[in-house]
C-alpha cells in the first residue's frame, strides 16, 4: 500500500491507477485529477488520488459516452 503523504511520479500513478499515460493525461485535463506539474514534471499525492478514485473521478458517465 502506498505511503498517503507521499508524491509520487506520472508513471507511479499510472501503475497505481493500472492505466497508460495517455488517459492518466486525459484525466487530469478533463475530470479533475488531482495533479501539480513542476517544471516539466507531474507529481500526485496518492491520498489526493484515492479520494478523486473514491468520488468516481474515472468513472464513465452516460452522458460521457457517445
Amino acid at each position: 500500500m502506498a505511503d498517503k503523504d507521499r508524491w509520487i511520479s506520472l508513471q507511479e500513478v499510472c501503475d497505481y491507477l493500472g492505466v497508460k499515460r495517455h488517459p492518466t493525461m486525459r484525466w487530469i485535463d478533463q475530470r479533475g485529477l488531482p495533479a501539480t506539474k513542476e517544471g516539466k514534471l507531474w507529481r500526485f499525492k496518492t491520498a489526493d488520488i484515492d479520494e478523486w478514485v473514491e468520488k468516481g473521478g474515472g468513472c464513465d458517465r452516460v452522458e460521457d459516452i457517445k
